[in-house]
């Protein structure tokens, strides 16, 4: 992430549903298929599909890692996630269950590459860091790592530390790629108000799914005694985008191609 170039940013205003937003995230992936060669009516036309920037608030969901939906527990850990009002989704990529809701960001970053293996792990400690930067100027003291006992543990998660309590530590960001061979997505999502819906629902899922964990690692900033909303967030976002990318804000992305499907 050293050469500055283009990106561009889609502010997704509305949220089309916990299935519907997490499918378009693959679509606009399986779009970089056919970057600059995609069939119309008249044959063969050059269509630009540039790196994008897709950030939205989500409805309450709880992603399941491919992992958990093969637990006896995970019928019984869905239906918990529906009593609490969040959608159980499985997603195609990252570890365990994550959830998050209305108040928070789900940040996916997009880019066709013909080479996408290769920086695939550097990406988790420079997308890590870029969002831990955002925070830290948002006025949350972040840090980039795992926390013993965390929700969904990855070795790049954020996690915020309470100004007045250090040993006070909330997981803030998780984040999760899928790479294809045209291009990559890289996702995080950072919980950022009302902390107490994630804690109570990801007690119940992985009460069912039979996995230990410590509930005192879920919550949002706000409870780290830092006054802050989505909105100030996503600004700390861009700005820390900024410095690495020209960014361009756009209405909707480019169309997707009718032949582009997001199944596999």
């Amino acid at each position: 992430m050293t050469a500055k170039k283009s990106l561009q940013v889609y502010r997704q205003s509305t949220s089309g549903g916990a299935e519907a937003d997490l499918e378009r995230a693959l679509t606009l992936l399986h779009r970089t298929r056919d970057a600059n060669r995609t069939r119309d009516a008249a044959g063969l036309t050059d269509v630009d599909v540039f790196p994008l920037l897709r950030l939205y608030r989500p409805e309450p969901t709880v992603a399941f890692g491919q992992r958990d939906e093969r637990l006896p527990g995970f019928a019984a850990a869905a239906q918990a996630c529906r009593e609490e009002g969040f959608t159980p989704l499985v997603r195609r990529a990252g570890g365990r269950a994550a959830a998050y809701h209305r108040g928070s960001l789900v940040i996916d970053h997009i880019e066709p590459d013909p080479d996408p293996i290769r920086h695939s792990q550097a990406r988790f400690t420079e997308f890590g860091e870029l969002l831990r930067e955002a925070l830290e100027a948002a006025g949350v003291s972040a840090r980039l790592g795992p926390i013993p006992g965390e929700y969904c543990p990855g070795d790049h998660s954020v996690h915020g530390v309470s100004r007045e309590l250090p040993d006070v530590r909330i997981k803030l960001i998780g984040t999760a790629q899928r790479v294809i061979g045209s291009g990559w997505l890289f996702s995080s999502s950072i919980i950022v108000q009302d902390g107490a819906p994630i804690r109570r629902v990801l007690s119940r899922a992985y009460a069912a799914l039979g996995i230990p964990w410590d509930p005192l690692t879920a919550g949002a900033i706000t409870q780290l005694g830092v006054d802050i909303t989505v909105e100030k967030i996503e600004a700390a976002v861009l700005q820390a985008y900024s410095r690495r990318w020209t960014l361009e804000g756009i209405d909707e992305p480019s169309p997707i191609p009718s032949n582009i499907a997001s199944t596999d």
